[in-house]
């Protein structure tokens, strides 16, 4: 089924307005020095980075990165249509505006990668969520209230038997006048009383019979 083709006047307004900027976009890229395909490739670089631009805003919602560039390449394409207007001589461009020409294709090609490439959050509202449940009515009998029973007292732990003394050891008159002896001839010598364990190793005796020995000694 063919469809009728009517005109438009609001499509035949933008496609005349396109026509010009582009016109101008290439008359002003090549007075800065770009010729042949390079001229005609700014204005597609610059309308392409508006469409872009405009395109995310009307389908992700407003963002800072799509109005940016969003008014970097209308300021591009304004700028354009307003130098070729006669206030800037175009034999002779000033090279703040070769500057910028040259510069362009970075800065779209930046522009591009960033609105193709940068995911926007959006926030996801399930419709489907499950309803509140109802308070329930029913009413319930009285259960009969039992008192607790009582808890029975902890039994008494026994005492446990105390450990048995240890023996005392008496150390025989012989081996404490010899220790005697040791301890004056130590202290004759070092100026110092003799400590315990000097004392046990010159008497080669256990730990009990030392302790008795220097016991009797003070």
């Amino acid at each position: 089924m063919s469809r009728s083709i009517r005109p438009d006047a609001v499509l035949i307004q933008a496609v005349i307005a396109g026509a010009l900027s582009f016109a101008h976009l290439h008359d002003l890229a090549q007075a800065a020095g770009q010729t042949g395909w390079k001229a005609w490739a700014y204005p597609v670089s610059v309308d392409l980075l508006l469409v872009a631009a405009w395109r995310r805003l009307r389908t992700d919602g407003p963002s800072r990165l799509a109005w940016c560039w969003f008014l970097i390449a209308l300021i591009a394409s304004l700028g354009a249509n307003v130098a070729t207007a006669g206030f800037l001589d175009l034999d002779h461009p000033p090279a703040l505006l070769r500057l910028g020409v040259a510069g362009w294709p970075a800065l779209a090609f930046l522009g591009g990668t960033l609105l193709a490439h940068t995911p926007t959050p959006r926030t996801v509202t399930d419709d489907h969520t499950p309803d509140a449940p109802a308070a329930s009515t029913v009413t319930r009998a009285s259960e009969p209230v039992t008192e607790p029973e009582p808890i029975p007292a902890p039994e008494p732990v026994p005492a446990l038997p105390e450990a048995p003394a240890a023996p005392v050891v008496e150390a025989p008159p012989a081996l404490v006048a010899h220790a005697r002896r040791l301890a004056d001839d130590h202290r004759a010598r070092t100026g110092s009383p003799i400590d315990l364990d000097t004392l046990r190793a010159r008497l080669n005796v256990p730990p009990a019979m030392a302790d008795a020995i220097a016991a009797q000694l003070t």
